[in-house]
């Protein structure tokens, strides 16, 4: 099964070139110019198993609202056209993921149906060079184009930079178990409908 796909997308705001592996090892090549923003894309990278090759130039003497959203629906194309038609993934994904004081769930599945519930009570504004504001964003704009169904809690949490790094890592994790075959199925489309 070759799961890999490339994307890009070029607005007059930002240009951004996404390629995934989705069996890859987990190595990652990233160049938003956010660098907190890259360190939570590798950790989808590492802990998802995903090689993720990210180049995006954006309008950062803005801000970095079109650049964040941006990666992220170029992302979920990306995503979704290396998974295909669906067949044979596990399609339902878990996590939860600790760091110190910190505590996240993420809960994903592929249903064809984009939706967002994300509940993640940042403690700061502002993590280096990235606004928390940003992180719905991202995966607003990831869900939309992915398809997906995702649900993002932070359960507990005083430091921001934890917070949002829980939330990649249980991400990356309930993205990784979703995404893995499932041998039983012998490439059904895992749905009563018949499709995905």
């Amino acid at each position: 099964m070759n799961r890999i796909a490339e994307v890009r997308r070029d607005t007059k705001e930002t240009q951004i070139r996404v390629r995934v592996d989705l069996d890859g090892s987990g190595a990652a090549r990233l160049a938003t110019g956010i660098g907190f923003f890259d360190h939570m894309l590798d950790q989808i990278a590492r802990h998802g198993l995903i090689d993720l090759d990210i180049e995006a130039k954006g309008d950062l003497h803005i801000d970095g609202h079109h650049t964040v959203e941006d990666v992220g629906i170029t992302l979920g194309q990306a995503v979704a056209k290396a998974v295909g038609d669906k067949a044979g993934i596990t399609r339902y994904g878990h996590a939860y993921v600790p760091l110190d004081e910190a505590l996240s769930r993420v809960v994903v599945d592929f249903s064809g149906r984009p939706g967002l519930h994300m509940h993640v009570p940042f403690k700061a504004g502002m993590i280096g060079g990235f606004d928390t504001q940003l992180a719905f964003e991202f995966f607003q704009g990831f869900s939309n184009h992915a398809l997906v169904t995702l649900h993002i809690d932070n359960l507990k949490g005083d430091n921001a930079h934890h917070q949002c790094e829980t939330v990649f890592k249980a991400f990356a994790r309930a993205l990784r178990m979703a995404l893995t075959p499932d041998p039983r199925a012998a490439g059904t489309i895992p749905s009563t409908k018949g499709t995905l």
